[in-house]
């Protein structure tokens, strides 16, 4: 019974935080909507590795190579939060790159559970996904500089 539960609730965090990344990666960066959004994905890539973590201890001969992806994906997300919360000089560079970092570790996750036998899973977000962390971190690097902060 409690395995079942944590599953769903695992699955429902991992269902919301994916379908957040991208609509607050997306949306227009101002207060109100993006910082809401970026909440909300945070304490559900926190639910999910808690969830995992659990889930991992629980079942640990197979189910234990999910823990440092969980442990990693939140690992990011924080590292992403609290630039967000803190602006220190560089923040914003720190912040795309620790929420698209958290969100590749999420991506990654749910390949590789629905596609196990695979190599793929576990290349391919990582692939696809890098080069567009660096391109948006260089993006939002150059706009920081010429705003002089």
């Amino acid at each position: 019974m409690l395995s079942s539960t944590l599953l769903l609730a695992h699955v429902i965090l991992g269902f919301t935080a994916i379908v957040l990344g991208p609509i607050a990666m997306l949306s227009r960066k101002a207060p109100g909507f993006h910082p809401r959004a970026g909440e909300l994905y945070h304490a559900a890539v926190l639910g999910v590795c808690l969830s995992a973590t659990a889930l991992a201890v629980l079942h640990w001969g197979r189910s234990w190579a999910f823990l440092p992806i969980a442990l990693s994906s939140y690992a990011f997300a924080l590292v992403g939060y609290l630039a967000a919360k803190r602006r220190f000089r560089g923040w914003l560079r720190v912040h795309v790159i620790g929420q698209g970092g958290s969100y590749i570790a999420m991506l990654t996750a749910l390949l590789v559970v629905n596609w196990s036998q695979a190599l793929w899973p576990w290349i391919i977000p990582t692939l696809a996904g890098t080069p567009l962390i660096a391109w948006a971190a260089r993006r939002v690097t150059r706009t920081e500089w010429r705003a002089g902060a």
